[in-house]
C-alpha cells in the first residue's frame, strides 16, 4: 500500500466518479475528518451515500473505509510529527518566509520525503533490479533535467565499483544507446511525474531491444511505468512556491543509495579493490603540484 496515502487519493481524483470525487476532495480538504468521523458522517458531508464511500475506499486498494481511515491517520499523525520536530504550522512554504522558516520548511519536506520512500519500498523489486545490475553486461541510466542529476549520481556511484554504465543527457544520444542494448543489459530512467517524453522513450527502446528496464517514479500508472518492467516508487510531494525540483530530487537520491548497497552487497569483497583505486586516484590528484 502506498506509503503516503494523500498521495494516491491525489493520484485517484480524474479516474473517480463525480461522487467519488468529492470525497477524496473532502479528504483531502481536511485529513484529520477521516480520523474523526464514522462513514455515515463523512458521507452525509460529502452529500453520497454510505456505498460510494466504501466504493472510493476500495477503488485505492483498500478493504473498506476502516482500513482507509487507519491509513489516513497514519500519515497525518507521520505530517504532524514532522511539522512538530521543526515547531511548524505548516511545511508549505510561503513567498514572505525568512531564511530560517525556509531552511526549516525545506528540512521538514525533505525528511519526509527520506522517510516515506524509504517505508514504501518494494524489497523485492529492488532487489530484482540489484540482481540484475550485479550480472549486467551494461547499464543504461536515463534522465532529464533535474532527474538527469540522480541519473548521473547513479552512473558516478556504479562506475566506482568497476560496473560499465553510461548517462548522456543528450535524449538521442540516449536514444542510439538504448537501441544497442540486449537481454544482458539493464537500464534504469528516472522521472519524478513519468511523463517526460524523452526518457519514457528510451525506456521503451530498451525494452524492446531486450534489455531489463527500470522505471524510478512517484506514479505508479505513469507511462514511464507503465513502459517498464520494473518499478521503483518514490514519494515526494512537491511544495506549490516550488523554484526547482526539490523533495522529488532527494527521494530519489535517498533510493539511488539504498539500490547501491544492496548492489555493493550482492557483489561482495571485490568492490573494495576498485573503491580504493577510485579514492586512491583522487587523493593523488588533490596531492599533485600545480604547474
Amino acid at each position: 500500500m502506498d506509503a503516503d496515502v494523500l498521495a494516491l487519493v491525489r493520484r485517484s481524483i480524474p479516474r473517480l466518479t463525480a461522487a467519488e470525487a468529492r470525497v477524496a476532495e473532502t479528504i483531502l480538504g481536511d485529513p484529520t475528518l477521516v480520523v474523526d468521523l464514522a462513514i455515515n458522517d463523512l458521507a452525509r458531508l460529502c452529500n453520497t451515500s454510505l456505498s460510494t464511500v466504501a466504493r472510493f475506499a476500495q477503488s485505492l486498494g483498500f478493504s473498506g473505509y476502516r482500513e482507509l481511515r487507519v491509513a489516513v491517520a497514519r500519515t497525518v499523525t507521520l505530517a504532524q510529527a514532522q511539522q512538530a520536530r521543526f515547531s511548524l504550522d505548516t511545511t508549505a512554504i510561503d513567498p514572505g518566509d525568512e531564511p530560517p522558516a525556509i531552511a526549516a520548511k525545506l528540512a521538514a519536506q525533505e525528511i519526509d520525503a527520506i522517510e516515506k520512500t524509504a517505508l514504501g519500498l518494494d524489497a523485492a523489486a529492488l532487489d530484482r533490479v540489484a540482481h540484475a545490475v550485479v550480472a549486467a553486461r551494461h547499464v543504461d541510466v536515463f534522465g532529464q533535467a533535474s532527474s538527469s542529476l540522480t541519473a548521473q549520481d547513479l552512473q558516478q556511484k556504479l562506475s566506482r565499483i568497476g560496473c560499465s554504465v553510461s548517462h548522456s543527457p543528450d535524449p538521442h544520444l540516449a536514444l542510439t544507446a538504448a537501441s544497442l542494448r540486449t537481454r544482458e543489459d539493464v537500464a534504469i530512467a528516472f522521472s519524478h511525474g513519468g511523463e517526460t517524453q524523452e526518457v519514457v522513450r528510451a525506456a521503451e527502446v530498451a525494452r524492446d531491444a531486450g534489455a531489463l528496464a527500470v522505471a524510478v517514479t512517484s506514479v505508479p500508472d505513469s507511462s514511464l511505468a507503465l513502459a517498464a518492467d520494473v518499478v521503483l516508487l518514490t514519494y515526494a510531494q512537491e511544495s506549490p512556491f516550488r523554484m526547482a525540483a526539490m523533495s522529488s530530487r532527494i527521494a530519489q537520491l535517498a533510493l539511488v543509495d539504498i539500490l547501491f548497497v544492496r548492489v555493493v552487497q550482492l557483489r561482495g569483497e571485490p568492490v573494495a579493490i576498485p573503491l580504493q583505486l577510485t579514492h586512491d586516484a583522487a587523493a593523488a590528484r588533490r596531492r599533485a603540484p600545480r604547474r
